[in-house]
Parts: C-alpha cells; structure tokens; sequence
C-alpha cells in the first residue's frame, strides 16, 4: 500500500520519509538491531524513485538510527549514548578509587566497558602532537593505543603520547595494564601531579579505517577528540588523540563562569 506521507507538505519527500521511519523507530514499531524494509518495499511504500530512498535513508544515517552494510542491508542502531561529563571523569577522588577515566564513565552510564591495548612502543611525535607537547616533530614519545567497548561494542580508539623523559622513568606506562587509576595515576605517583585537562573537539566523517575499527557503516559521523593533560608546573605530559562514534557519546560540560 502506497503511504500518503507528503501529501500537503512542503519538506522534500526524502525528509517526509526519513520522518516517518524515524516515527516508526522511535515508537517501537521497528526494533533495535531490525533490518528496515528494503530499497524496494520503501520504494512501493511511498511512492517515490530509488533516488528519494536512498537520500531518506543517508538522512537516518546522518542522524544516527540506522547503520548500513553493504550487501547486508540497513539497521535500526541498538547502542545507547554513552554521556562523557567532562567535569566528573577526571576526578582525583575516581583514580584513587582505582578506576581510569573511561571505566569510571561507562559505569555511570550503566555498560559494561573493555579495553583492547593494540600497541605500547616509542614512536615519532607528529608534528600536532609533537606542538602540544613542547618538543620537536619526530622527537621520541611514548605511544599507548587502545580500542575501547561499551557492552562489547567498539566505541572509541584512542592514542596516549607521553614525552620521552616522562615516561622512559615509569616503567608500568609500557605494560598493557598501567595498574589501578590507569595513566594519570602513574604520572601523579612520580609527581606529575595534574592542575588541568583541555580538549579540542572536532566532528567530521570516518575514514574507511576509522569505519572499519569502530564498526561504523561508511559515512558515519565520528567526534575528533584531541586532550592535553597540564601539571600544576605547566607542563603538558599525556595528550590523547582519540576518536569515538558520534552515535555513542554526548559530550556534556561544566564552564565556570568565574574567572
């Protein structure tokens, strides 16, 4: 049966289907992890060309409901935000807890996180990174990077460059696991005691490898997040480069208003 979606509307009829397969999902009518009707049966449901669909569904992508797999077909996204609070994540009171940043996120948010290290190892320093450390492009640093899930599902990849003289003194920095707090309690423990952590937040899409780490269908949005980790002396001695599934995560600020 032919929908009556557009009849008396202005919006481009992509936008009005994209709408009503929003409605559907969003009520429950199609389920987390179900496949939506295909090219097709959508097609024959509204009346419109291959073209119209095929932009309805790039709109549900966009907007973070739907993933497709090429040969697969298109899915209802069944994975909960993950809210970071930038305020709470980096508490002190959390790594003398024993819990790193991202275990002490996850639990508030109710998953279940684990981290797969992918490698530890002296590296370069890329000129972005090798600025916000204060040392010279190709200077060696210390490179940890891991790949974080949430209930099982790749969420974030991230890369830790510590400078050299920093790290080369810490030696539970090149284990896969640094020990209870994570990084940023080793580093306190041997007096690189943190006053403040900045972030610059990019959006812009995966790349195929980026897609391909997160699980991500092509063309998925992703948050570029780049972390400077300052002591109280100054001294920038952790950046994080990370990137996580813009699906996943609301980033959530506190800004004081003082000075």
């Amino acid at each position: 049966m032919v929908s009556t979606v557009g009849a008396r509307s202005a919006k481009p009829r992509y936008l009005q289907i994209a709408d009503d397969i929003e409605e559907r999902i969003r009520a429950g009518r199609l389920a987390p992890a179900e496949e939506i009707p295909s090219e097709t049966a959508l097609m024959e449901r509204y009346g419109v060309s291959s073209g119209t669909v095929r932009k309805a569904v790039a709109q549900l992508r966009t907007t973070g409901l739907v993933e497709t797999y090429q040969g697969r077909g298109s899915f209802v996204k069944s994975r909960p935000p993950v809210t970071r609070k930038s305020s709470d994540r980096f508490r002190r009171s959390h790594r003398r807890a024993g819990k790193a940043a991202y275990i002490a996120e996850t639990e508030q948010a109710g998953v279940k996180p684990t981290v797969q290290v992918l490698s530890i190892g002296p590296v370069p320093a890329p000129a972005e990174i090798a600025e916000r450390l204060g040392v010279d492009e190709g200077d060696k640093v210390l490179a940890r990077r891991r790949l974080y899930f949430s209930d099982g599902t790749p969420t974030e990849e991230a890369t830790s460059y510590l400078p050299w003289d920093v790290a080369r003194d810490i030696p539970e920095l090149f284990e896969e696991n640094p020990g209870g707090g994570g990084i940023y309690a080793r580093l306190e423990e041997h007096e690189h005691e943190f006053a403040e952590y900045t972030e610059t937040v990019r959006a812009r899409l995966a790349t195929k490898q980026e897609a391909s780490a997160l699980s991500l269908s092509p063309g998925s949005a992703i948050i570029h997040l780049t972390r400077n980790a300052v002591t109280t002396v100054g001294r920038v001695v952790e950046v994080c480069d990370t990137i996580m599934a813009a699906d996943q995560f609301v980033l959530d600020y506190r800004i004081p208003a003082t000075d």
